[in-house]
Formats: C-alpha cells, sequence, structure tokens
C-alpha cells in the first residue's frame, strides 16, 4: 500500500512466508517482511529515500532491520527511462556474526504507459 501527496510517496510492502509441506531435509520456514518507507522527489527528479526490510525468523526468534538511507536520479539510456541510486544501509538488528552496515545499489528500468 502507498499514498502520493505531491511529491512525496509514504508506504509499505508487507508478506509472511511458510513451509507447509515438502522434503523433511529442509528446514522449516516461517518468516515475516515488513518494508515501511518515505521517499521525496524534487524537481530534478532526484529521489531521496528512507525505508527499512524487517525480518523476522518465527523459528530462530532472530530479527535483521536494516535503515536505508538512499538518492536516486531518474535519468534514460537511449529512449529508455531508468532509475539509479545509491545509499547506505546501518543495521540496528542483525544476528550474531551479522552485518553492521553496508552499502545499496539500485538499477531500476521504468516502463511508462501513456495516458
Amino acid at each position: 500500500m502507498l499514498k502520493q501527496t505531491g511529491k512525496t510517496t509514504v508506504g509499505a510492502l508487507a508478506n509472511h512466508i511458510w513451509s507447509i509441506a515438502g522434503s523433511d531435509a529442509r528446514s522449516d520456514v516461517s518468516a515475516t517482511f515488513m518494508q515501511p518507507f518515505v521517499s521525496h522527489t524534487n524537481s530534478n527528479a532526484t529521489t531521496f529515500g528512507l525505508n527499512t526490510e524487517t525480518t523476522y525468523n518465527w523459528i530462530s526468534d532472530t530479527w535483521v532491520v536494516p535503515i536505508n538511507l538512499t538518492v536516486s536520479q531518474l535519468t534514460k539510456f537511449g529512449k529508455q527511462p531508468v532509475s539509479i541510486g545509491g545509499g547506505v544501509r546501518y543495521y540496528v538488528e542483525s544476528p550474531t556474526g551479522g552485518p553492521n552496515w553496508g552499502p545499496k545499489l539500485t538499477l531500476t528500468f521504468l516502463f511508462p504507459t501513456g495516458g
């Protein structure tokens, strides 16, 4: 779900996956994913974003909580519009031995429709 007001977008994605059948040789799965986000695009088509890509593993009782700060720019490769971006992610919570921070790079091909 999302709400756009002017040049600002606020929203969230969420899902839960779990195993219900399959090989006993594989581990069971039960994980919730949540991605709340906010972004703002300026008049130069530069977008500034803040989000998290939080995952909770119900079986191991572990969280992975990165906070992402990103900047992307709308441009074109020939006639193809693309958004190129980058940022940094800081892990508020991760399993023992997990990362503390990391880079985030994005390349999104856009296919606008007329109308």
